[in-house]
């Protein structure tokens, strides 16, 4: 497992810590999940940039790939699936092979907690998902979304429509 510089790692659980990069200055908390849920191969397939904040219990359930952007704060409880399974009736479900798509974080994205984003999902720099939401299509950059499943109910505004300095 790569771990930056002035990273504080408590009490996690990892399955393939070969798939985890996490960048430096980040805060994780207690009982966080990287379960690459594939069978052994090359990684990284867990990408955590620089200055992320995770809180408690958050579940990175990963077979395709994740990247998390720098500055993202994602609060305690989110889960990240980026693979389902198939729903054909000629076969039990836990059988069937499903869509994998990877899942993408944009730079100083915020997640409330218990947010669930779902496979194929990108959400753009500056965007912000209400606790709870179930993020299942693509948040523009500076939108925010909240509800099951997410829809937009906002935008952040930045002047010139630019990311903070320092970002």
């Amino acid at each position: 497992m790569s771990v930056g510089r002035k990273t504080t790692l408590p009490k996690i659980a990892v399955s393939w810590p070969h798939q985890v990069a996490i960048g430096n200055n980040c805060q994780l908390e207690n009982n966080i999940q990287f379960k690459f849920d594939g069978i052994w191969q090359k990684g990284p397939s867990i990408l955590i940039g620089n200055a992320v904040f995770i809180g408690t219990n958050c579940e990175f359930n990963i077979r395709k790939g994740i990247t998390i952007g720098d500055h993202a704060n994602i609060a305690s409880g989110c889960h990240f699936v980026d693979h389902d399974h198939g729903t054909s009736g000629y076969d039990l479900v836990g059988a069937q092979n499903g869509i994998e798509k990877k899942i993408t974080i944009g730079v100083d994205v915020w997640l409330g907690c218990n947010v669930i984003v779902l496979k194929g999902v990108d959400i753009g720099s500056g965007a912000i998902v209400g606790a709870g939401a179930v993020v299942t299509k693509s948040i523009p950059r500076n939108e925010i979304w909240a509800g099951i499943p997410a829809r937009r109910i906002g935008a952040r505004v930045f002047k010139n429509d630019e990311l903070p300095i320092g970002i």
